[in-house]
């Protein structure tokens, strides 16, 4: 196939296939651990990314979702954390459990969840509170910025890569330090009573 959208139309025409999708994918629903929420219901906006709170995405379905990568054209970040223009958004990539095998001293950063609707979260280690990017995270709310929580145990799990839940949307509550900032970010949707559990376990 040239292109997903061509695969995906050609996969629509079968009958039989169609129909066991769907009825495959309303198992998943019924069996899913956890309420879904729509973003674009929660972050009261119109912008039609189909992703939803309390959901595991990989970087790569995030970063399709927001139409900054494709099967044709994949984008890749090196750092954990992403902004989307046409949106206006920030999105955190975190990963609580930190080795000294994936990360340098400098990216040692210390994110862990206080509550189930607090997290603690520390920028890059370059960031200033006078900086372009810290002033707009600071000030995100009068900027009309919306800031993105993607959270995950740990990198991988038995050689596999560990998805990211879906936190987000969350709002500044209060900051300190300078390079870099530590931010405590008030989620608009706690986070579910397990997934808090294994964070605080995988944050030490």
């Amino acid at each position: 196939m040239a292109s997903l959208q061509e695969s995906l139309t050609k996969l629509w025409r079968n009958d039989a296939v169609r129909f066991e999708l769907v009825e495959f994918l309303g198992l998943l629903e019924a069996s899913a651990s956890h309420l879904p929420v729509p973003l674009d219901h929660a972050a009261s906006w119109q912008h039609s990314i189909p992703l939803a709170l309390h959901c595991r995405y990989s970087l790569d379905d995030i970063l399709a979702a927001f139409a900054r990568s494709t099967v044709d054209n994949p984008y890749r970040i090196r750092e954990g954390i992403y902004f989307d223009e046409p949106t206006n958004s920030y999105c955190f990539f975190v990963t609580l459990e930190k080795t000294m095998e994936r990360y340098s001293p400098t990216t040692l950063y210390r994110d862990y969840a206080i509550s189930p609707d607090l997290f603690h979260w520390e920028s890059q280690s370059t960031t200033s509170q006078i900086s372009p990017t810290g002033h707009r995270l600071i000030h995100h709310a009068e900027q009309k910025v919306s800031i993105l929580l993607f959270v995950r145990e740990r990198a991988s799990v038995a050689g596999r890569t560990l998805p990211y839940m879906f936190l987000g949307p969350a709002e500044h509550i209060s900051h300190e330090g300078d390079r870099p900032i530590a931010i405590t970010w008030k989620l608009g949707y706690p986070m579910p009573a397990d997934f808090f559990r294994d964070a605080k376990v995988a944050a030490g």
